[in-house]
């Protein structure tokens, strides 16, 4: 139906966009807690502005699924990814009738930044909430990469919103099919929310919290892997 709807209709394309995203992430959530015992396991999401930004750390693709996942159906989130993800068969067709920010691979910064102050300003006008992460790209092994600071910045400068600093981890061992079934029993794919900042409104304001946030991400995945496997905590 997405296919179908793709090219006639943004509404009907982002209608099928969503409810594949959603069904989807449910049923593979679903399997894995069944067949390898691994579960997601979201944090509480309370006081949550009504708009606003959020960072955090980047393990898989599955990331923009579990994002999804974990902030529907309260709140709409749109993610800065890269334009590679357009190729992805069904993939790309979902990304774009949503509406997320595909940075050109070419091009230079220029473009890019273009591409994301574009995208801030659409997330005005749609009263979504943008996601960008800063390490630039996934980490293989879920280690926490150095934090970048031109894409924030552009991106807050743009929406003025405040800023919901998120943890993730989990990604990482769902980076390949196969490891699907050489990594997972009895772990999970946790979320959770660490800090929410005010609207930064200086340049000093935006480097304290890229400052602040690596430091706050890496002490709770330290705290996650310090735990049970099948633990259920966060």
């Amino acid at each position: 139906m997405l296919c179908l709807c793709y090219p006639f209709s943004r509404r009907a394309a982002v209608f099928w966009s969503d409810f594949i995203t959603n069904r989807t992430s449910r049923i593979f959530f679903a399997i894995l807690k069944m067949y390898r015992k691994f579960s997601f396991i979201g944090g509480p999401k309370d006081n949550l502005p009504e708009h606003f930004v959020v960072i955090s750390n980047h393990q898989s693709l599955l990331d923009i699924v579990v994002f999804l996942k974990y902030f529907y159906p309260e709140r709409i989130v749109r993610f800065v990814a890269k334009d590679a993800l357009g190729k992805v068969p069904m993939v790309g067709k979902m990304l774009r009738s949503q509406g997320h920010c595909m940075i050109p691979r070419k091009g230079g910064a220029g473009i890019a930044m273009r591409s994301i102050e574009d995208f801030g300003k659409r997330m005005l006008v749609r009263k979504q909430n943008p996601i960008i992460f800063p390490e630039g790209t996934r980490s293989r092994d879920g280690s926490l990469g150095q934090f970048y600071s031109a894409g924030f910045r552009r991106l807050e400068e743009t929406v003025r919103l405040p800023v919901v600093v998120c943890a993730l981890d989990g990604g990482w061992k769902l980076s390949r099919i196969d490891d699907i079934f050489k990594n997972l029993h009895r772990g999970a794919y946790r979320v959770k929310i660490l800090k929410i900042y005010d609207a930064p409104s200086s340049k000093d304001e935006e480097k304290k919290i890229l400052e602040e946030a690596p430091v706050l991400i890496q002490a709770q995945l330290d705290k996650w892997r310090g735990m049970a496997e099948d633990s259920a905590e966060l």
